[in-house]
């Protein structure tokens, strides 16, 4: 009998909570296993065969046009859930569409970045962007962020359970640990430095409608994204000399190419 797959989603999303996945990742992954449920409607997944899960995706991609972001996302969804549930590794390395050419990170001027700032009036928004921007953070990075990990003895963020698993630190800008403290004595935050209004953690959805708003604002001509900030810190560092190692840890990355991709925007 099949378990009721509501039930197992949401222990699912417990699992994944327990593994310190980011908010938005559990979102993606438990939307990505919910189109799996559906497309095996009351049969036995424990034995499904590798064929009948690509014959699956493969609808999937008829019918809806998935990305191969997407594709990749669902796979992933599929494998944890196996492996939570079944104790079974699945090897799907042939339904993972091959990367074509990667895009170069877009990026921000500087005049851009400070023009973003300056149009912006809420302490709060503007702590996000300069975190974003100074630090290069990711969003989720930013959200997940505890009063306990701002170091401003030793100037340094501590970043926890990044992508990939791994803790590491950024420095901390002295202009951005001023605003911080302002932020601090407004708001008074009790764990988390940016609180949402109705949940634990602050709305990515949120910071991508504030960072557009004020890109428009101050009259950017570029679709402008939170994560263009991240791209911008980045490609900023390496103009002004700094070493792709010192960045590379900076930013997370497990792998050296990613960051290197800084460098051909750097040099255009």
């Amino acid at each position: 009998m099949f378990p009721n797959p509501h039930n197992t989603l949401e222990d699912f999303v417990i699992k994944l909570r327990e593994q310190r996945y980011a908010p938005s990742s559990i979102k993606t992954y438990k939307n990505a296993l919910s189109k799996f449920f559906v497309a095996f409607n009351s049969q036995d997944l424990k034995h499904l065969s590798i064929r009948q899960i690509q014959d699956c995706i493969s609808k999937l991609h008829d019918k809806e046009g998935i990305s191969p972001t997407y594709q990749r996302q669902i796979i992933s969804a599929i494998n944890k859930y196996y492996g939570f549930y079944f104790n079974r590794k699945l090897d799907m390395t042939l339904l993972y569409q091959r990367r074509t050419l990667k895009r170069l990170p877009r990026h921000l001027s500087v005049t851009e970045v400070k023009a973003l700032i300056d149009v912006c009036e809420n302490l709060k928004h503007m702590c996000i962007m300069k975190l974003l921007y100074g630090c290069g953070l990711r969003v989720s990075e930013v959200i997940t962020l505890k009063i306990s990990d701002i170091d401003s003895g030793n100037m340094r963020i501590l970043i926890r359970n990044t992508k990939g698993k791994k803790d590491r630190t950024v420095a901390l800008p002295k202009s951005l640990l001023l605003s911080l403290e302002h932020y601090y004595r407004l708001y008074q935050p009790k764990t988390v430095v940016f609180e949402g209004q109705k949940a634990q953690y602050y709305s990515p959805k949120s910071i991508q409608v504030f960072v557009k708003k004020y890109a428009q604002k101050a009259k950017i001509q570029k679709k402008v994204t939170p994560h263009m900030l991240r791209h911008s810190y980045a490609t900023h560092q390496l103009e002004n000399g700094v070493s792709i190692k010192y960045i590379q840890a900076a930013l997370g990355h497990k792998n050296i190419t990613t960051t290197e991709l800084y460098s051909h925007v750097a040099n255009s």
